[in-house]
């Protein structure tokens, strides 16, 4: 199983490095081989250079993340509320968002899906 505490540190580090504007440290938390949905029901991107590529365009925003909650852990998942803030078409935006993690051995993420659609978006 994955380290519940390296888990955790993983969500908390993929905020940071949002607030940084870093791709490849997003990147960096993702097993060669993940997966990201996002959001549930869209083209899933695999591998993680196809991810590192879906995290700089979404960066491209400005968009910053707040977690809005406490992580939650449950075997080899991390399950987090947050927030995206954006300025988009020149006011502040804002998407309600819960992401779910899943952890390899090595605690890498090898499965990202994040639920959110229309209701969750504010200001559009």
């Amino acid at each position: 199983m994955p380290d519940p505490v390296k888990m955790e540190a993983a969500v908390h580090a993929y905020v940071a490095a949002f607030e940084a504007g870093s791709a490849d440290q997003v990147a960096a938390l993702y097993a060669q081989d993940c997966t990201v949905e996002d959001p549930i029901g869209s083209p899933i991107h695999n591998g993680r250079e196809a991810v590192r590529a879906f995290y700089a365009e979404s960066m491209k925003t400005g968009a910053k993340l707040k977690l809005e909650g406490p992580v939650r852990i449950a075997g080899d998942y991390a399950v987090f509320p947050f927030s995206v803030n954006l300025n988009y078409d020149g006011s502040p935006k804002r998407i309600d968002v819960i992401d779910t993690f899943r952890f390899n051995e090595a605690n890498e993420v090898v499965e990202m899906r994040a639920f959110w659609g229309p209701t969750n978006m504010h200001g559009f």
